[in-house]
């Protein structure tokens, strides 16, 4: 900490917190939000979802387990969401220069510097978290030398900065699923091919439509749902067939807005890995890993759509479904890497539906 540089967190409200750089060191600004899981920061930090966003670990001590080898499986880095950092910065309470882990290759820190992120310790993320909690999700600066614009990124269609520009096909598998990738993490491909799968990953704005496929799948992403109208809207089209259709999170938030629901933004949003949701049919409950600012208005469904699954904390939608078609999403993520893995059932669910409809 003696060779560390003072940098602050500044809000939209002007409340200042000050404390040490241990990554880039540069200014940035972007939408302050908090997480509370307790491990699993290489995965948070490479999700997609969290883009132009300032990440609060909740979670005191971070960095005590470093970063994880850079291995190669599937043609994807093993052990992350994606292959680079999507975080705008990181506000931590207390960083650990000294790591160990049996797959750790290097610090948290050097990582951050590589990847041109700044982080900040010796904040007091409890009182930070409290403010989050009662005003909102705001803005906020990470200031470390020069002061910089403030920045909204929901106001930018974020889904296109994550989403791969190209056609990228994983597997071999007798079963093929189209992939409308919005920021998808790595893992839910992972997850895809255990099973005798071949995925099409394709860009968010990708016309499908006459292409063959045996199942749509809608991936997770960051931003406003309403900014992906292309998107909600080749949906729309698939919806009108018999093909089953799997939505996560933002594929969540789509598919309802295709099915002629409303969406909008959470106070503070969801974002840890102990968040209970209820299956509305079985009334069984589950803890989920969960990363979204907004969610699905299911009062506001229309026809033969419902709620499949709802949140026990706030009874916000964590899931909605077809009655007698083959679709359904959840809000949260079945996948869930790191975080539990209670509803990776729903995969084979999925695939399930798949075979049945071939």
């Amino acid at each position: 900490m003696t060779n560390a540089r003072s940098a602050r967190l500044v809000l939209e409200n002007g409340k200042e917190f000050s404390g040490w750089s241990f990554g880039y060191e540069g200014s940035v600004a972007g939408e302050v939000v908090f997480n509370t899981a307790m491990t699993g920061y290489p995965e948070s930090l490479t999700d997609p979802s969290y883009k132009g966003q300032i990440l609060v670990s909740t979670y005191p001590l971070i960095g005590n387990y470093g970063v994880p080898k850079t291995e190669v499986e599937h043609d994807m880095y093993k052990y992350y969401e994606s292959d680079q950092m999507h975080i705008t910065g990181l506000i931590i309470s207390d960083y650990s220069y000294e790591y160990s882990h049996w797959n750790a290759e290097g610090s948290l820190s050097d990582w951050l510097i590589k990847s041109k992120v700044p982080g900040i310790f010796g904040i007091d993320t409890r009182e930070l978290t409290k403010i989050l909690r009662e005003s909102g999700s705001m803005l906020g600066k990470i200031i470390i030398d020069n002061d910089v614009e403030w920045y909204d990124p929901n106001k930018d269609n974020l889904v296109d900065q994550v989403s791969v520009k190209e056609k990228k096909v994983y597997g071999n598998g007798s079963l093929k699923i189209m992939m409308v990738d919005c920021g998808v993490k790595h893992n839910i491909i992972r997850c895809l091919l255990k099973y005798d799968t071949t995925v099409i990953r394709v860009p968010w704005n990708y016309d499908y439509s006459k292409e063959e496929y045996d199942g749509l799948f809608i991936s997770n992403g960051p931003g406003d749902p309403s900014i992906c109208k292309v998107a909600s809207d080749q949906i729309g089209e698939a919806l009108k067939g018999e093909k089953p259709v799997f939505g996560i999170c933002l594929g969540s938030q789509l598919l309802g807005i295709a099915a002629g629901a409303e969406t909008y933004k959470l106070k503070y949003g969801h974002r840890s890995h102990n968040q209970p949701v209820m299956d509305v049919t079985t009334s069984r409950c589950y803890i989920t890993s969960q990363n979204h600012g907004y969610a699905v208005d299911h009062n506001k469904l229309k026809g033969e759509w419902e709620p499949y699954f709802l949140n026990l904390n706030d009874n916000t939608c964590e899931g909605i479904k077809h009655k007698t078609k083959p679709f359904f999403a959840t809000q949260f993520h079945p996948e869930a890497s790191g975080g539990p893995t209670d509803t990776a059932f729903l995969f084979e669910h999925f695939i399930n539906l798949i075979k049945e409809n071939k």
